[in-house]
């Protein structure tokens, strides 16, 4: 799924110390007159990667201003980077997520380092 999922290579480093929860921020640009191809995409991928062994929760957001980069935010917490990505990786074999053209996805594993 373009080149959301070379996150793979990047989650190859991750050491096992490393394996702890994370949060996964994929932020979609999207292209005019797609939105709803897209959330419906999105929807497909949750229904998917939420039966998968390590999946917590997921949720997606909307900005309110039209002219925003990013009009859509995915903010999902995975028990581990592993368990992620076995989990893209199982649903790009199955190709759960549709082709849309145009569309940018730029998702990246992080972990919660303060908080209030």
């Amino acid at each position: 799924m373009l080149k959301a999922f070379t996150l793979a290579l990047a989650l190859s480093t991750i050491s096992a110390a490393a394996a702890a929860e994370v949060t996964l921020i994929n932020v979609f640009e999207v292209p005019g007159g797609q939105r709803d191809a897209v959330v419906a995409g999105w929807e497909k991928a949750r229904d998917f990667l939420s039966e998968q062994p390590g999946y917590i929760e997921t949720a997606l957001h909307e900005s309110i201003s039209p002219e925003s980069r990013f009009q859509l935010i995915n903010v999902a917490r995975w028990a581990d980077p592993q368990s992620f990505q076995s989990a893209v990786q199982a649903m790009n074999k199955a190709g759960i997520f549709p082709r849309i053209e145009g569309l940018g996805i730029n998702p990246a594993l992080y972990t919660v380092i303060r908080t209030d």
